[in-house]
């Protein structure tokens, strides 16, 4: 069976990456962290171990800011884009919007975290 190859990258297109499966936990979050560091009400997230993520671009690896004490956000330096989380864990956390191909069934949220963070209007 051929692992499948998820590609994606940065509005500029100077970080790109590829993650191979399998992901896990894809799911969507309404933490202040994740409104803060996306600009959006809810992220949607999907998980690759650290092994299976290659930053191919000519970016090389992204830009990080520490942002707990548990995990750095990743974003491009060129034009800023949000890219995800590199945690601590050997675990990195992909914003889903960032695919290449955002319609692969592995990708697709399967519950919320910090539901309660949206606002009622949301």
């Amino acid at each position: 069976m051929t692992a499948i190859i998820h590609t994606g990258g940065c509005l500029c297109g100077d970080i790109r990456f590829e993650a191979t499966g399998p992901a896990d936990n894809p799911h969507n979050c309404s933490c202040k962290f994740c409104q803060r560091h996306t600009g959006a009400l809810t992220a949607a997230w999907v998980e690759f171990s650290r092994d299976n993520v290659r930053w191919v671009g000519p970016g090389g690896a992204p830009a990080t800011y520490r942002s707990s004490e548990i995990s750095s956000r990743a974003f491009c330096p060129t034009c800023g884009s949000s890219l995800g989380a590199i945690d601590d864990a050997p675990t990195i956390a992909l914003l889903v919007g960032t695919f290449d191909q955002i319609d692969s069934p592995e990708l697709i949220p399967d519950h919320h975290s910090f539901e309660d963070g949206k606002p009622d209007w949301a």
